[in-house]
């Protein structure tokens, strides 16, 4: 089982020393040229203190890598980066414990509410896209392309017990009569093989977004309220356990972010998805054009209150919405691979941070 570079560099969840931050797009709008005054103003090796972030282990590499960056300046400031799941991050965050809270959803009513409660402001930025990747062992050479209605029929609420992939097949056929094609084509029947499911936990914003675009739909249409997956199965918030688990059963299935599939391609295999429009794999193309259709944005959460007492923290961000910080994401060598922001989301974000 090989780990990556970047995400070696997030699990290790260590006190890494930070730096200032510099640079800008290529776009003449003020927010980018702010963030490059900003990044002017420290000294570089200057500033002092520490940060901790907490949150989503989809996020957590980025905010590494970028993290790495920021060290190689400025050696008097610490960083700690851990990734326990974005709903436990924000639990953290809401209770004043972090600086910054990644995510990989945005903050649910209850947990802006609890953040509000406790006299916790934040701003909010949208820093990358992922495809939720639904994978199988590199191994099992049966399935290539599952629709909304497979997924459903597999891994749905009623899918409890369904222990071998052939016994979904005929409910599977059923709830395709009702849905009549419009969550895509089915493919049962399906292969008569173990089916083990391995996949994010209730505590993981991967989960939520995957219940919401996948499911949430296919619930609507039926006029139930239960969108949520099936509980017989092992559940991690950690990306990293989910594709050990994948990779270990040749006959497995279960989701994960997209970068952490495409550095594991040797032990496991991303499906095609049908989500009504015909089978689209996953790819940075295909998912910054919504081609692939279990697309969803990725955030870091800021504290305001941490703001203002951390010029470190500020000059953090900064650089994070640079073009040096962003430049960590792509599929490039050595990037952590997810869809950098389109032009005009990016500029978005940036005055958004400068709107603070």
């Amino acid at each position: 089982m090989t780990r990556t570079r970047w995400t070696l560099a997030a699990a290790l969840a260590v006190v890494l020393p930070l730096a200032a931050c510099g640079g800008d797009d290529d776009s003449s709008q003020a927010p980018s040229t702010d963030a490059t005054e900003a990044s002017t103003a420290p000294v570089e090796g200057s500033l002092e203190g520490s940060i901790f972030i907490s949150g989503s282990s989809t996020v957590e590499p980025i905010t590494a890598a970028v993290a790495k960056l920021f060290s190689d300046a400025n050696p008097n400031v610490a960083i700690q980066v851990e990734g326990p799941g974005t709903g436990d991050g924000f639990a953290k965050f809401c209770a004043g414990e972090t600086d910054v809270s990644n995510a990989s959803r945005k903050i649910k009513d209850e947990e802006a509410a609890t953040c509000a409660d406790a006299g916790i402001e934040y701003v909010e930025l949208k820093v990358a896209i992922d495809g939720l990747s639904v994978i199988t062992s590199a191994k099992n050479s049966a399935v290539e392309c599952l629709s909304f209605t497979d997924l459903w029929a597999l891994l749905g609420p009623d899918a409890i017990g369904r222990n071998n992939w052939s016994d979904a097949s005929d409910a599977a056929v059923e709830l395709d009569a009702t849905l009549a094609g419009k969550f895509g084509k089915i493919h049962a029947p399906y292969p008569d093989a173990p089916l083990t499911v391995t996949a994010p936990g209730e505590e993981s914003g991967t989960f939520d977004s995957f219940v919401e675009i996948v499911f949430g739909k296919i619930a609507k249409e039926l006029g139930i309220e239960d969108d949520a997956p099936r509980p017989d199965y092992t559940a991690s918030p950690n990306d990293n356990v989910i594709i050990e688990g994948i990779a270990a059963n040749d006959t497995s299935l279960g989701w994960v972010g997209f970068a952490f599939v495409e550095e594991n391609l040797d032990v496991v295999k991303p499906l095609q998805v049908d989500g009504g429009n015909g089978c689209v794999e996953p790819s940075p193309d295909s998912i910054a054009s919504g081609d692939y259709p279990v697309a969803r944005s990725l955030y870091i959460y800021i504290s305001k209150s941490k703001l203002a007492d951390s010029a470190a923290l500020a000059a953090f961000v900064d650089f994070y919405l640079t073009d040096e910080g962003m430049s960590v994401i792509g599929t490039g060598e050595g990037q952590v691979p997810y869809v950098p922001l389109a032009a005009a989301d990016l500029e978005a974000t940036r005055a958004a941070w400068a709107a603070r």
